[in-house]
This record gives C-alpha cells, structure tokens and sequence, in this order.
C-alpha cells in the first residue's frame, strides 16, 4: 500500500516533466549523495546498537539548494546509499519506522528537485557488527534475513516511475561466486514479489568491478526485471586512489602523490620526489615501515610510468563490459557505471593534481558515454567530491566541466 510519502512524491513528479518509460527511470548521469544516510554512531563491541539519532550530526547532508544546483547542472539522478546497520539494530522499535521515513523523505526531496533516484543498501565494512560477513556472506549468515525483509520494506516503498533500488553495494565473493549467484538472485526475486514494476539494479561479485560483471551468468535473473547492471570503475587505483589514508593493508597510498593522468603528463623521477616530501611529514610510521612502503611504491611508480596508462587504457578496461552485455543481450543504456572518480590532491604537496583529476575524470566519462553506458559520479562531499569543501559546497569548476555539465547560478 502507498504510504503518505510515496503519494507526495509521486504529486511531485507529476507536476515534472515526465522522463520515466514504463521500464522506470532512464539513468544516464547521476552522483551519489554519501554520507546522508552514512556515517554513524555505533557503541563498541560487545554492543550491537546506535546512539540515537543513528547518524553523525556533524557529517555533511545535501540541502534542498543543493539538490536544485545538481539538477541546473544537468544531472538526471542521485544515487543515495543507506547503511543498513540501524535499520537492523531498530527492527521492531518505533525508530525502524522513523529512519525509513527519512529515506522516503529524503527521496522526495530529490524528486522534488527534478532527480530520479537510486535508494542503494552500502554495507558499512568498517562496523564491528553490521556488515557484510554477518548479513550477505551467503544464505546462511547470521542477518541475512534481517537484511532481506529489509530490502523488501524499501523495495515497497518506493515509486516505480521514478526511483530504483540498489540492494546490495560491492559484495565481497570472489568472481563468478556461485553463493553470490544464488544470494542475489534470492534477495531480486524478494525485492520484485513487493514490488513488481520497480527496477532493480544487479551486479557481478568481487566489489560490483568488471571481472564480476563478466563472471555473472544474466539468464537465471531474466524473470525478475526490470533490471540494471552495475559496474564499479576506479581504475587505475595508483591514480584515483593516491593518498587514500583509509587503505591501510596497502601502505603505499597514504603517501602517494603526484601520480600524473595521463602518465605520459609526468615522470616517474617528480612523483618519487613528491612521495618523499609527503613521506617526511609523516610522524606517525615507523621509518622501517616508510622505507618499506617507499621501496613498494617505487616498485609500483615504475609499472605505472612503464604501463603509461591514458584515454585508452580506459577504453580497454570497459570493453569488457560492452562485451559482455552484447554476448547477453543486455542494451547498453541497462549498464550503470554506478560509481567512478578520483581523490582530490592535497595542494600542500602537488600543486597540478587538479589538472590530472580533471583529466581522467573527462576521459573516463567520455568513455562511458561513448560505450552508450550511464554514469553516477562518485560523491557529492569528502575527497572525491563534486564540491570544492563541505563547508561551501562550492561546486569545482574543473570537475563539472569534466562531468560535460554547466556550472549552475
């Protein structure tokens, strides 16, 4: 049955100009909105339970002027990922209703905006209780149905015409994972008893990246769409992800920098010097630890500039895509690159990082277009952001340019 906010959203969208076919939304060029939904207040172990409200107070969420500016700027869709961890610790509490009220409130305000939606469950891996081993590991994991009738409760929520449910973000199996082939599909053909015409977005294992698109067999789903594929793209990691401090069992990111895009724009013998010069600064690691680190970065800069990655590198990472949606039938506007980007340089250390990240973030939207793929653009805020901080929200010339979009007033 509709609830209030579904009906509000859907007189919203009536009074929008219809883009949505009977299929639902068309997603052509779309960025998420983490961490709206994102970021929480846990306790430790052996708790299982949130403070309340669940969600950091200070964390950036998109405002109603935002959600226009996105729109003036061309984008079609938002995608918002919803950490599932206090749905699940609430179940059965008046608060499950109020933070599914919030969703429903907050796609509404993107519809509002002209936004069509993608509501997609994202897994916090870094919780001690609510993640991926204890909810989708595999049929049996401890959660798993928890995390099912929860997929189900949003999938009923939400309005066909215009949103679209993401129930499971960069699983962990390996590729081509036959528990992975058989959870999905269970927790599709749940979402779609609730929710006949809603579309639904599938993906391969191994973190949604193309080997596990490749690896997923389509025909087992075929009576479960509408559907939309989803791939992750972040390659080359040495370039999106320089100086990501979170990716502590590789040690060479937290240092790196002036990685160039394409390499062909730098040398190997400046990135080196920049690693130094950002290496010194550290006070934390352990100086066994940083020649171990450098000595693996100077490894890895060296297949980097000797590889001399550029526009077709990017070209041939995606090609397996559009192979195998031809091998299967799937046109390509029903493939997402549902996430892709890169880390903005720290200025203290690089000052013409932006201009690489422009660049790769041009050439790989480009890219996508040119295999008639849709694209959401990984983030609104943090270090990947369309803006230039959190505080201005600011949106970066440079980037929106790069995304073929206007800078709105």
């Amino acid at each position: 049955m509709p609830t209030r906010r579904t009906l509000l959203a859907a007189a919203l969208a009536a009074a929008l100009p219809a883009r949505a076919g009977p299929a639902g939304p068309r997603l052509r060029r779309g960025i998420s909105l983490w961490p709206w939904f994102s970021l929480t207040k846990e306790y430790p172990a052996p708790r299982t339970d949130y403070a309340w409200p669940p969600f950091q107070v200070q964390r950036p969420v998109p405002r109603r002027d935002d959600l226009r500016r996105l729109a003036q700027a061309g984008f079609d869709f938002v995608r918002i990922p919803v950490d599932p961890g206090p749905f699940l610790a609430f179940e059965g509490t008046p608060f499950r209703r109020r933070l599914l009220d919030e969703v429903e409130d907050a796609v509404g305000l993107c519809l509002a905006a002209g936004l069509d939606t993608i509501v997609n469950v994202q897994i916090n891996e870094a919780t001690h209780h609510w993640n991926s081993r204890r909810l989708i590991a595999s049929r049996e994991a401890a959660d798993y149905p928890a995390y099912r009738a929860l997929v189900v409760e949003l999938a009923r929520r939400l309005d066909p015409a215009r949103t679209v449910l993401e129930p499971v973000n960069e699983p962990p199996q390996a590729c081509g994972s036959a528990e992975w082939a058989a959870l999905q599909r269970d927790l599709l053909a749940a979402a779609r008893a609730a929710a006949p015409a809603l579309t639904l977005t599938t993906t391969g294992a191994c973190g949604s990246m193309v080997p596990g698109l490749q690896a997923l067999d389509p025909k087992p789903l075929a009576g479960l769409r509408p559907l939309t594929y989803i791939v992750h793209f972040y390659e080359p990691y040495l370039f999106t992800h320089q100086g990501a401090p979170w990716m502590r069992g590789e040690p060479i990111y937290r240092a790196l920098n002036a990685v160039p895009w394409p390499a062909s724009a730098g040398t190997l013998e400046e990135t080196l010097a920049a690693v130094r010069r950002r290496m010194a600064q550290d006070r934390e690691r352990p100086a066994a630890e940083a020649k171990a680190a450098y000595a693996e970065t100077e490894a890895k800069m060296q297949e980097y500039f000797d590889a001399r990655p550029d526009r077709d590198f990017l070209i041939h990472g995606l090609s397996g895509v559009r192979d195998w949606a031809k091998a299967n039938g799937v046109a390509p506007e029903r493939i997402l690159i549902g996430e892709f980007g890169a880390l903005r340089s720290d200025a203290r250390y690089v000052a013409a990082g932006a201009a690489d990240r422009a660049r790769y973030i041009r050439d790989l939207r480009e890219t996508i277009e040119g295999y008639g793929f849709g694209w959401a653009y990984w983030n609104f805020f943090d270090g990947f952001g369309l803006v230039t901080d959190d505080a201005t929200r600011d949106f970066d010339p440079a980037v929106v340019a790069a995304l073929g979009l206007r800078m709105p007033r």
